[in-house]
């Protein structure tokens, strides 16, 4: 199981939200390309990072940052938030991003799905933030009328291969993953899943990998200290 540590962008700061709402922001760091630096001397080899102003505003607000990010750690990168076009999807992979994550735009525009699937196959994830069952869009504030279960047979149709798929109800809350969802996930759809959301221990990332998780994020609980790095990343890779 891959980890990816989780670097969350608003106005080109590190920040993490509690349950996607942005009136519960916390600034962890004011250096996003300094804190990416570190996490890869700490021995990742992945980055998961997102541009929250993108999710909410459609818009790639953060892009120069993640440009450096690119540029001087030569990680493995998958970056979500507001990529709602081609050219969007085509400026982040011309800068050295490994994997872009289309959110509120597989849901609304599978034209744009369909085409950037087409034109771009592996290195595009969708990105599935679940709401109470639905799934949720725009930063997630707004709530699709696509279910889980039917989303997810609507991606394996298309030949998606990669889903990151989020409980908003764990997310920044270090209450644990939803390994019940996930395990259903995993077992009923042929997709390459990475579990994002409340992953709170090493405990939670044993599970993950013991349900066959192709990935799993790591965010507030390495942030607050809950979890190092090196051990998280040494729990995720054992066999």
């Amino acid at each position: 199981m891959i980890l990816y540590p989780a670097i969350d962008l608003y106005q080109a700061q590190v920040v993490r939200l509690e349950k996607g709402r942005f009136d519960r922001m916390t600034v962890y760091d004011k250096d996003p390309v300094a804190r990416a630096l570190q996490m890869r001397e700490e021995g990742a080899t992945h980055l998961h990072l997102v541009d929250l102003e993108g999710a909410r505003f459609g818009s790639t607000a953060n892009l120069p940052v993640i440009e450096q990010i690119a540029a001087r750690t030569g990680l493995f990168l998958e970056v979500g938030g507001g990529i709602r076009s081609m050219e969007a999807i085509h400026r982040y992979l011309d800068l050295g991003v490994s994997r872009v994550i289309l959110g509120t735009a597989a849901v609304e525009n599978e034209e744009l799905l369909e085409g950037a699937l087409e034109q771009c196959g592996k290195a595009v994830a969708v990105g599935v933030d679940l709401l109470d069952g639905a799934v949720a869009v725009r930063g997630w504030e707004e709530r699709s009328q696509w279910t889980a279960e039917a989303f997810f047979q609507h991606l394996t149709d298309l030949g998606v291969q990669t889903v990151i798929c989020t409980d908003i109800s764990r997310d920044g809350m270090l209450g644990g993953s939803n390994h019940a969802l996930y395990e259903e996930l995993n077992t009923s759809f042929p997709i390459d899943l990475i579990a994002s959301g409340g992953v709170a221990s090493l405990e939670d990332l044993r599970a993950l990998r013991a349900l066959g998780m192709a990935g799993a994020i790591l965010g507030k609980a390495y942030y607050s200290g809950a979890v190092s790095l090196p051990e998280a990343l040494k729990e995720a890779e054992e066999c």
